[in-house]
């Protein structure tokens, strides 16, 4: 238990003589949540069992009632609400740096949200660095997650706000509609062909493995690059090597399309290689766009598999809550930070903020924790 104990003072001898006495009192220390009675390393441990290590509210509040401590779901719930909010300043300057980076790579991803009118919502992530902290890496590792209760292009519109760098993504129509230079996905390329292999007959896959046998070489290419000294170095591995393996794999789509039935699910996976192909291969023009977006689809996993267990939310701004909290867990893993004792330290600074200081020393890769 964490007593404050705030002395009052007044003038005796004010008292004595009838004089006006004003009585003073220590201030209340500043608190996340004014008046509230949880503590940072509290609020840290709730946020980071549900967000980070996927454990439900309910559950919470079970193994809470096991060491005598009554604490609902309910009241755990407006106290993640209160902190979502109180770190809307620190997302949104994470929000600011990410726009100036020269590449992101984005995804989605269903959701359900009890109090909306639609089937199905959306939680889209942003993302740009690498998925931990590296002495080579100069891009800020950032992941941001944005709810939105539709899949249509205006949410990614909304999000970039003219963002007109290169755009990491797969397939999806809606990214069409940003200003971004769109890069495609090598690895959503690579899968049409894994599901058209899985799909065929055994023995009948010929064409299937050879596509996935081209788009191997690039990828080892890749694997090369990744090798040199400094970035001019892979990206002359990739600029003297990629050209022609590319070169090789599109003749061969062209002539396999005039010999497979176009609905088949090879045939669909030719066409889905030759339709995006401008996409597929502007990685070509800088090597900080990578051949695919696995960044992207490796960071909103946390969510996908947190939403196995807690299922849905239940209103737009608990998921709104929600994306913010992600964001601040993700970012802080990426640059090799505990979230747990990230967020002890936000909770015990932020309330000394006023409301448009500075958030730049907050900063995952600015912060000193020690």
């Amino acid at each position: 238990m964490i007593e404050t104990v705030r002395p009052k003072y007044a003038c005796r001898e004010c008292e004595k003589t009838g004089t006006q006495n004003a009585i003073k009192q220590a201030a209340i220390p500043p608190s996340i949540i004014p008046k509230g009675i949880a503590t940072p390393s509290l609020l840290s441990q709730i946020i980071t069992g549900k967000f980070q290590y996927s454990l439900p509210l309910y559950r919470q509040e079970t193994l809470f009632k096991q060491y005598g401590i009554e604490l609902s779901r309910r009241t755990m719930s407006d106290w993640m609400k209160k902190c979502a909010d109180a770190l809307e300043p620190l997302y949104e300057r994470l929000h600011q740096v990410l726009r100036k980076q020269s590449v992101i790579q984005a995804d989605e991803t269903t959701l359900n949200v009890i109090k909306e009118a639609r089937s199905k919502c959306y939680m889209w992530v942003y993302c740009t660095g690498k998925d931990a902290p590296s002495k080579q890496n100069l891009i800020p590792n950032i992941v941001l997650y944005d709810y939105q209760p539709t899949r249509s292009g205006q949410c990614a519109i909304d999000f970039l706000q003219g963002y007109d760098g290169y755009l990491n993504v797969d397939g999806y129509q809606a990214y069409e509609s940003t200003q971004a230079t769109l890069a495609g996905c090598w690895a959503h390329a690579r899968r049409k062909f894994i599901e058209a292999e899985k799909g065929m007959p055994k023995g009948k896959s010929g064409k299937a493995t050879m596509a996935i046998n081209h788009i191997k070489k690039l990828y080892a290419i890749e694997t090369l690059a990744q090798q040199a000294d400094n970035v001019e170095g892979a990206f002359k591995i990739r600029q003297e090597q990629a050209p022609e393996a590319l070169a090789n794999y599109k003749a061969w789509l062209e002539k396999s399309a005039q010999q497979v039935p176009p609905k088949s699910l090879l045939g669909k996976a030719i066409q889905y290689n030759l339709n995006q192909w401008d996409k597929l291969t502007v990685y070509l023009t800088d090597y900080h766009v990578n051949i695919d977006n696995n960044r992207a689809e490796r960071a909103i996993k946390p969510f996908v598999i947190g939403r196995k267990n807690w299922l849905f939310s239940n209103t737009g701004n608990g998921a709104r809550s929600s994306a913010t909290l992600y964001s601040i867990i993700e970012t802080a893993k990426a640059n090799g930070l505990i979230p747990y004792d990230y967020l002890v330290r936000l909770f015990e600074e932020l309330p000394r903020r006023k409301e448009n200081d500075d958030v730049d020393d907050l900063l995952p890769w600015n912060i000193k924790l020690t």
